[in-house]
């Protein structure tokens, strides 16, 4: 099963997807948000997975076309300046769902957004703007900070969190922060913590553990099947 790339916009920002289609001609979307290192072949293998059960997969672009980072470094300088401007971000995952609308072969009303690290807490956000008519956002050892300029009206759109219990980059105390805003604004959320779990859970690549950063294929199974049972209960 082959990719093709499309280009759209944020604005003025160039940004290119790359989108996996399955054998069927119209099919609901699963927008695949990446990690802090910017689309590549993890998001790229999560879209053919998403095809090959019957989804239309786009790895969406949040960064810009052509830009990405290094894998096993430090990629802060790339999401420091969306960590100051979370309602952008939020609108760089709009752009990416209006885009995906935009597709032939897309049943538009059925659209789901699935985030990882970085884009976890994208997904998120574009649930803390307003959904953009999405049915479903998941997120996937994601930031689970808020911002008080993402406060607002009750979230609509359904909301799955996969997340390890020893992530230092979303400690207990910030978990528990996320349950109760997510309930004080009237969501349909789930949580699924794992333990002994760190954070990039589902990265084959991520093996630091002195920074909790660590594969874990247990988790990485138990989530992957957890997506694909919330995608079947929002999505046609």
């Amino acid at each position: 099963m082959g990719l093709e790339y499309n280009d759209y916009y944020d604005g003025e920002t160039v940004l290119r997807a790359a989108i996996a289609r399955p054998s069927r001609d119209k099919a609901p979307a699963v927008l695949i948000a990446h990690q802090w290192a910017g689309r590549g072949a993890l998001e790229h293998n999560i879209a053919e997975r998403l095809a090959e059960l019957g989804y239309v997969g786009i790895a969406i672009d949040l960064f810009g076309k052509d830009i990405s980072g290094s894998s096993g470094g430090d990629n802060t300088h790339l999401i420091e300046p969306w960590l100051k401007n979370r309602v952008g971000l939020a609108r760089r995952v709009l752009a990416a769902v209006e885009f995906a609308r935009s597709l032939s072969g897309v049943d538009t009303d059925q659209l789901a957004v699935v985030g990882y690290c970085f884009g976890g807490m994208a997904a998120l956000d574009l649930a803390r703007l307003g959904g953009g008519k999405v049915r479903g956002i998941v997120s996937l050892h994601g930031l689970l900070g808020s911002d008080p300029s993402l406060s607002g009206d009750d979230i609509t759109t359904k909301i799955a969190v996969y997340h390890g219990w020893d992530d230092p980059l979303a400690i207990p105390e910030q978990v528990l922060a996320f349950t109760q805003e997510m309930t004080f604004r009237k969501a349909d959320w789930q949580l699924h913590a794992y333990g002994h779990v760190g954070h990039a859970f589902t990265n084959p690549h991520a093996n630091k553990p002195e920074r909790g950063l660590l594969y874990n294929s247990l988790a990485d199974q138990r989530s992957w099947h957890g997506i694909i049972s919330f995608l079947n209960e929002i999505l046609e």
